[in-house]
């Protein structure tokens, strides 16, 4: 029987009865529709320009991982946006990247976020890196129907395992099919170049504030090869979105931090416009 509560001033029954901890088996099972992966979509003919976020890339460093992602959107071959936001904080020690259609990637991390915290409230203790990852991998799989039909979400999860006291990074696909990545990942349209800079200059000893300049150098690599992703943009002062989580929780870069470090690498290619190069051997 359906409760109401707009004459007696009471939650539904069913926010009082015990069940699940995880807060989309609730939803799914009180209201459905609520879902992403649930919807119906209108019929359409022809092709449908929708804003699409673009790369990606993590990398882990003695410490801690760090995420990071360009500004731009893109909607087919135009510049949606230039200063969207793809970086979010998932809980106190992890964050999410997205890649792929913009709206419902912001809309899973906004769900993601909510699983996480009544996870935690019911619970009363957080899941672990691993349990993170893994309903993160349920999310993206209860999207498969949007995904088949070209809205499709491929995030980056990266975190600090207070368990193993280090940082980790899962990469996904389409289906929800999770990878444990070690060292460096990319996604996205210009994940092709930013993985092959990543794998040129990563190494295991990096410090922080190398591994913050590692990444920026390899979304400044993909912006160079590939018209989706976005560079630093000096004129606007618009950076990459960069984020660390180490043992004492997730953080991110401050507007003056990003901007030194994209200044200085945009001086150094001056006169390298390649970036830096690797030892032969």
């Amino acid at each position: 029987m359906e409760a109401t509560t707009r004459s007696i001033g009471r939650l539904p029954a069913a926010f009082l009865t015990p069940g699940s901890s995880s807060f989309m088996d609730f939803l799914a099972e009180y209201s459905p529709e609520l879902l992403p992966g649930r919807r119906k979509l209108p019929p359409v003919e022809g092709a449908v320009e929708i804003p699409h976020g673009t790369t990606i890339v993590a990398a882990t460093f003695r410490g801690g991982v760090v995420l990071a992602g360009d500004r731009r959107a893109t909607m087919g071959n135009v510049i949606a946006q230039r200063d969207i936001e793809k970086v979010f904080p998932a809980d106190e020690y992890s964050a999410v990247g997205i890649a792929g259609t913009a709206g419902l990637a912001v809309e899973m991390v906004k769900l993601f976020q909510l699983e996480l915290e009544h996870f935690e409230k019911v619970e009363g203790a957080q899941l672990s890196l691993e349990g993170k990852a893994n309903r993160l991998s349920a999310m993206i799989r209860g999207n498969l129907g949007m995904a088949l039909q070209g809205l499709a979400v491929v995030p980056i999860f990266a975190g600090w395992d207070v368990d193993r006291e280090k940082g980790r990074i899962f990469s996904y696909d389409v289906t929800g099919g999770r990878s444990e990545e070690h060292g460096f990942a990319a996604t996205g349209s210009g994940s092709v170049f930013a993985r092959g800079a990543l794998k040129k200059l990563y190494r295991e000893d990096l410090d922080e504030s190398q591994a913050c300049t590692l990444v920026v150098q390899a979304l400044y690599d993909a912006a160079d090869d590939d018209s989706a992703t976005g560079g630093p943009d000096l004129a606007r002062r618009i950076y990459p979105i960069v984020t660390v989580i180490t043992e004492a929780g997730f953080r991110k870069l401050s507007g003056d931090e990003n901007a030194e470090i994209a200044r200085a690498i945009h001086e150094r290619r001056l006169t390298e416009p390649d970036g830096p190069r690797a030892a032969l051997l």
